[in-house]
C-alpha cells in the first residue's frame, strides 16, 4: 500500500500577518473620524501614555492616546466623562484587539459650541462689530473704573490687588453679575450697560479661566452688543492667555489675563512718582539756567545803561563833530570846483577864434593854393603839349597832305596789299583834299620774302 504525503496549501496565514492585515485594512478603510462615549477604565501608564474605553450603551471600544498626544491635552480625563474623540480605527497586533489610536480629545458638546462660536464671530465680524477704526483709545489716567464680574470669582481678587499695588488712587465701582450658567449673558450685558451710564472712565470685563462651556456666557451676542453699545473703553480680561471669547473680540482691548486687563487701566504709581521727580529735577534744572541766563542779559543791560546828561553830551560832541566835517567837505568840494572852472576857463581861452591870426593862415594858405594850380597847371600843359605833338604824327590827314592816298575797297576796308584787290575792281581814293573813284586796270603784287 502506498503512503500519500499531504503538505500544506501556500495560501495559509499565519496569525500575526493576518493580524496585520486586519490592522491595514482597517486603518485604510476607515480615516481619522470623531467618535463620542463615555470614559471608563481609565489607567494613566507610567510611559505617559493613557489607556481606557469609551462606552455608550449598547457597546465599548478600547482606546489608546500615546503619551505625544496626551502632553498636549491639557486637562486630566476622569471616568464617567462625556467626550468626543478624533481617532484612528486600529488593530493591535499582538492581542488581536480591535482599538481606536486617539489624535485629540474635547469634552461632548464642545464641537457644537465651537461650531455656534464661529457662526456668531463671522456673523459680527461681518456686521463692522469688531472693526480696529470703532476701538476707542483708553484712558492714560483713570480716575475711576468699573469693574464687571462675580464678587465670588478669584479673578475679582487679582484685579483688585493689581490695582491697589499699582495706582491706590483709582476708585473703583463693582458691577457684580453671574459669570457662567443659565441667562449670565443677559445680566452681563445688562451690568455692562450700567457701568457705561455710571461716572466711570473705563470698564474692566473679567473672569479666570475655564472650559468653553464656563465661559460660553461671554461668546453670547448680547455682551458683544453691549460692549459696543457701552459709553465707556471697555477692557476684556475673560480666561487664560489661550482662552479666546466673542467679549475679546468685541472688546476696545483684549487682556491675555484680569491681572493683564488691570495692567493695562493702572499706571504704576511708583514708576509715575519717579517720572514726576525727574521731571521736576529737570525743570529746576531748566529755571536755574534761564534765571542765570537772564541775570547774565541785566548785567550786560546795565553796562550799556548811560545816564541821560552824559548820553546829551556825546550826541552834542557827535553834532559838533558832524558839523565840523560837513565844512570840511565843504570847503574841499568848493576848492575842487573852483580849480575845475580854471581848467573850463582856460580850455575855453583856448579854443576861442582869433581874427588876426586867422587872417594871416588865411593868406599864407591862399599862397600855397596859388602856387600849387600854377605848378599844377604847367604840369598838365606839358602833358598836353605832348598829347598833341603825338597825336599831330598819327593824323592820317597830315599823310595825305604829304602827297599820300587812302585806297577803301569795294568792302569798304583801307587797301594795304595789292593781293587784296583784282582787275576791274573799283576803289575810292581819299586825298588831302577831296576824293576819286578809279577802276583797277593791273595789280602788280609784291612776291612774299623768302
Amino acid at each position: 500500500m502506498r503512503e500519500v504525503t499531504t503538505t500544506a496549501p501556500s495560501s495559509t496565514l499565519t496569525v500575526s500577518g493576518l493580524n496585520r492585515l486586519v490592522r491595514e485594512c482597517l486603518e485604510a478603510k476607515f480615516p481619522l473620524t470623531w467618535v463620542g462615549g463615555e470614559i471608563s477604565n481609565l489607567t494613566y501608564a507610567a510611559s505617559g501614555h493613557v489607556y481606557f474605553s469609551l462606552k455608550d450603551a449598547a457597546a465599548q471600544v478600547r482606546c489608546v492616546m500615546w503619551r505625544s498626544r496626551a502632553q498636549l491635552l491639557g486637562w486630566r480625563l476622569e471616568n464617567g466623562q462625556k467626550i468626543e474623540a478624533r481617532a484612528l480605527v486600529s488593530f493591535y497586533e499582538p492581542r488581536g484587539e480591535f482599538q481606536l489610536n486617539v489624535e485629540a480629545i474635547r469634552r461632548a458638546g464642545q464641537g457644537d459650541l465651537f461650531e455656534r462660536f464661529l457662526r456668531l464671530k463671522a456673523q459680527l465680524e461681518a456686521e463692522g462689530l469688531f472693526a480696529s477704526a470703532a476701538k476707542r483709545p483708553l484712558p492714560t489716567f483713570p480716575r475711576h473704573l468699573a469693574i464687571v464680574t462675580s464678587p465670588q470669582a478669584a479673578a475679582l481678587r487679582d484685579v483688585l490687588s493689581t490695582l491697589h499695588r499699582r495706582a491706590p488712587h483709582i476708585r473703583i465701582s463693582l458691577f457684580p453679575t453671574p459669570v457662567q450658567g443659565e441667562g449670565a449673558g443677559e445680566k452681563i450685558a445688562a451690568a455692562i450697560m450700567a457701568a457705561g451710564d455710571s461716572a466711570c472712565d473705563a470698564l474692566i470685563l473679567c473672569r479666570g479661566g475655564g472650559s468653553i462651556e464656563d465661559l460660553w456666557a461671554f461668546n453670547e451676542e448680547c455682551v458683544a452688543r453691549a460692549i459696543r453699545a457701552s459709553a465707556i473703553p471697555v477692557v476684556a480680561g475673560v480666561g487664560h492667555e489661550t482662552d479666546f471669547t466673542i467679549a475679546d473680540f468685541a472688546a476696545d482691548q483684549r487682556a491675555p489675563t484680569p491681572t493683564a486687563a488691570a495692567e493695562l487701566l493702572s499706571p504704576d504709581r511708583n514708576a509715575l512718582l519717579a517720572r514726576l521727580t525727574e521731571l521736576q529735577r529737570h525743570l529746576e534744572r531748566r529755571m536755574e539756567r534761564t534765571l542765570a541766563d537772564q541775570q547774565q542779559k541785566i548785567d550786560w543791560l546795565a553796562s550799556r545803561l548811560i545816564h541821560p546828561a552824559a548820553r546829551i553830551e556825546q550826541r552834542r560832541q557827535d553834532a559838533t563833530e558832524l558839523g565840523r566835517r560837513l565844512h570840511q567837505a565843504m570847503l574841499r568840494q568848493t576848492a575842487s570846483q573852483q580849480l575845475r572852472l580854471a581848467v573850463l576857463g582856460q580850455r575855453h581861452k583856448a579854443a576861442r577864434p582869433q581874427p588876426g591870426k586867422l587872417g594871416e593862415q588865411l593868406v599864407h594858405l591862399h599862397y600855397r593854393l596859388h602856387s600849387q594850380a600854377l605848378w599844377k597847371i604847367s604840369q598838365q600843359t606839358g602833358k598836353l603839349n605832348a598829347l598833341s605833338s603825338g597825336l599831330v604824327q598819327l593824323d592820317p590827314q597830315a599823310v595825305l597832305a604829304r602827297g599820300y592816298a587812302l585806297a577803301i575797297g569795294p568792302d569798304g576796308r583801307a587797301v594795304r596789299d595789292a593781293a587784296q584787290i583784282a582787275r576791274g575792281d573799283a576803289l575810292k581814293l581819299s586825298f588831302a583834299r577831296g576824293s576819286a573813284d578809279v577802276t583797277v586796270n593791273q595789280v602788280v603784287a609784291t612776291p612774299e620774302a623768302d
